[in-house]
């Protein structure tokens, strides 16, 4: 795990960012609005983040395949928003995902892989559609896809890393950690709810 977690921090520091300045050429216009797409939205992140953190405290097989859900589904969602294919309550949707993530998390829920992955599924269709209806025009769908899924897929390794680096302090300070964290997102949900955020 110390590795999975070392290996998790130099991906963060290996993603491109000198190459921002140069989006909107080629290729690399796709991906890079792709890649800074999830980055660039708290709501985005902190659900993304939470995924990570839960799929760390299910353990087991849910470790991989919580996160590989979200973004399989996602990528779904991705493609109804660029076809233009309507997904009611996108913006609910989106801060519902963060308010029951934090809450999941703060009240140390135990659910099935299989109730995990269907839960994170749910909210990954709303995420999706916002990243693929918000595609640049002059993008190229296929490169933007693998833009928002690797960024995702970082942002749920963070998620693991935090929730790994939360689980080896001691029991009780450990959870009293998930419970604030949880409820701080969850706060923050409802923020971004009422259109505060």
């Amino acid at each position: 795990m110390k590795r999975f977690l070392q290996l998790a921090t130099f991906t963060l520091f290996l993603a491109p960012t000198a190459a921002l300045a140069h989006v909107g050429v080629g290729n690399t216009s796709g991906f890079m609005h792709g890649f800074v797409h999830p980055l660039s939205g708290l709501d985005h992140q902190l659900t993304m983040i939470l995924v990570g953190v839960f799929a760390y405290r299910l353990g087991g097989r849910a470790l991989w395949l919580v996160p590989l859900t979200f973004v399989a589904v996602m990528a779904l969602g991705g493609f109804l928003g660029v076809a233009g294919i309507p997904v009611p309550f996108v913006e609910i949707g989106i801060a519902l995902s963060v308010i029951v993530l934090g809450a999941v998390i703060a009240f140390g829920v135990k659910a099935s892989v299989a109730a995990a992955m269907g839960a994170v599924g749910l909210f990954a269709i709303f995420h999706g559609h916002a990243h693929g209806s918000e595609m640049p025009l002059d993008a190229s769908g296929f490169e933007y896809g693998l833009g928002f899924m690797l960024a995702t897929a970082v942002l749920h390794a963070v998620g693991i890393g935090i929730g790994m680096l939360i689980g080896m302090s001691s029991r009780t300070l450990g959870n009293n950690v998930y419970r604030l964290a949880g409820g701080l997102a969850s706060a923050a949900g409802l923020a971004l709810l009422l259109g505060y955020v």
